[in-house]
């Protein structure tokens, strides 16, 4: 089993910056995808960054792109959120999520999410 922690969420001004971290622990592999998930109240949840773990690479939603910056360390386990330049629009619970997949990436793990809220 994997458990991922999500911690450094909070209230924020519009244009102010947060970093949310992810802790993983239990049986990781080092092949797995970590994903950074977001829902607004009365929205369905949608997807923000990810980040291959071996490779570094990562891919983000349009709507974040040029803000957002997903990031990892390795020796911690742990997957950050850097997030500046926030919008009212980017207030949601911002979920970490692992998974793995070639074409399509299933998440199976979790987290269990952390407030956003950015005042205007």
């Amino acid at each position: 089993q994997v458990q991922l922690v999500e911690s450094g969420g909070g209230l924020v001004q519009a244009g102010g910056s947060l970093r949310l971290s992810c802790v993983a622990s239990g049986r990781t592999l080092s092949t797995y995808t970590m994903g950074w998930f977001r829902q607004a109240p009365g929205k369905e949840r949608e997807f923000v960054a990810r980040i291959n773990w071996n490779g570094g690479s990562t891919y983000y939603a349009d709507s974040v792109k040029g803000r957002f910056t997903i990031s990892r360390d390795t020796a911690k386990n742990t997957v950050y959120l850097q997030m500046n330049s926030l919008k009212p629009e980017d207030t949601a619970v911002y979920y970490c999520a692992q998974g793995k997949g070639i074409v399509t990436i299933k998440y199976d793990y979790w987290g269990q999410g952390t407030q956003v809220t950015v005042s205007s």
